[in-house]
């Protein structure tokens, strides 16, 4: 007696494949949302010469019209301001200041954070500009 099985082609389900493209779909927008960078809304300076730098390990101080300072665009104090530079030179001292401005913000408020800057003789410098 001979049997034989008899053998279906082989075939991917694609009932669910609609399915799985909207869950990575999903999944890729909530991992998008990690890397949020916050921002302030500012007018940036002008600048006749630009150069570039990494935009990793930075820590960016932001300065709007009323003087108002932001700490990686979260609303700080220039106490909070000089902890933070002072915890940052300890423990990563090669890491980047971008101190950003508005361009009508007096000079004043600025040179508060230049002050905290050179109080803790931090190098690592940058002023945040717009190219011409």
């Amino acid at each position: 007696m001979n049997i034989r099985k008899e053998r279906k082609p082989f075939m991917v389900p694609l009932n669910s494949m609609s399915d799985v493209a909207f869950l990575l779909l999903i999944f890729i927008m909530l991992v998008s949302l990690i890397n949020y960078r916050k921002e302030v809304a500012i007018d940036y300076p002008l600048a006749e010469t630009v150069k570039k730098t990494s935009a990793e390990k930075n820590l960016e101080i932001w300065i709007d019209r009323a003087g108002n300072t932001y700490l990686d665009g979260y609303s700080s104090s220039l106490e909070g301001v000089a902890q933070a530079i002072e915890e940052l030179y300890l423990n990563a001292p090669d890491t980047r200041v971008h101190v950003i401005a508005d361009r009508e913000t007096p000079f004043a408020f600025v040179s508060g954070v230049l002050d905290i800057l050179k109080l803790n003789e931090y190098r690592v410098v940058s002023f945040v500009v717009k190219d011409a």
